[in-house]
């Protein structure tokens, strides 16, 4: 299982996704309490393996400047929160990660994008993603989409990452808020939470081989 920690802010809370196991580091770019600024992301990504891709989170930005951050970082995947339209996606010089709140309201709008992963989040409420909040699983098997282009994210937290993979297998699980205390990452948090998310691997490895 790949894991993204998003939402990264210090040396020091990548170093610990790193050395946990994260996938993908995340970066915000918009309007947050967890924005970064370009400079500090590159210094970042500068100390991080090639290994390990990483995303710049950007609402309804203006193509130029998303193009520009993303040879400043340098980020590998461009991750589109907002209502960016395909004609736009299909101008910018990354790799797409698309973005959408599910919800039974939503949930008719999430269709065949440009894109090279969608990443499913919880309901839209004051700011769009990172709410913390879980969408209705149900509505998954619903989506007229490829499931192994699906990252997940809403609500994630070590305790219950396990049940989100078991349940809808998904090429990806992504978090923030979920890994944080007091609103900051929190390194032993993240070190549980990804290995909650791997140990699903193993599970199925074991059960594969057995």
């Amino acid at each position: 299982m790949h894991v993204k920690i998003c939402g990264i802010q210090s040396v020091v809370a990548a170093l610990a996704a790193v050395d946990a196991g994260a996938d993908f580091i995340g970066f915000v770019f918009a309007k947050s309490k967890r924005s970064i600024t370009p400079e500090a992301a590159a210094d970042i990504v500068n100390i991080l393996p090639r290994s390990v891709k990483t995303v710049g989170v950007f609402v309804n930005e203006r193509l130029e400047t998303m193009n520009t951050i993303a040879s400043q970082v340098p980020l590998n995947y461009i991750q589109l929160h907002g209502e960016e339209s395909a004609a736009a996606a299909n101008k910018l010089n990354s790799k797409i990660i698309k973005a959408y709140p599910v919800d039974a309201q939503h949930v008719s709008r999430i269709e065949a994008y440009p894109c090279d992963f969608y990443l499913l989040d919880g309901p839209v409420q004051k700011s769009p993603g990172g709410n913390g909040v879980p969408f209705d699983w149900n509505l998954f098997n619903h989506l007229p989409i490829p499931k192994d282009r699906i990252m997940i994210a809403g609500g994630l937290t070590p305790e219950n990452v396990g049940d989100a993979i078991r349940t809808l297998h998904p090429y990806a699980v992504d978090v923030s808020s979920g890994v944080e205390t007091n609103g900051n990452k929190d390194p032993e948090k993240i070190k549980q939470f990804i290995a909650n998310a791997k140990r699903k691997d193993e599970f199925h490895d074991n059960l594969h081989n057995a």
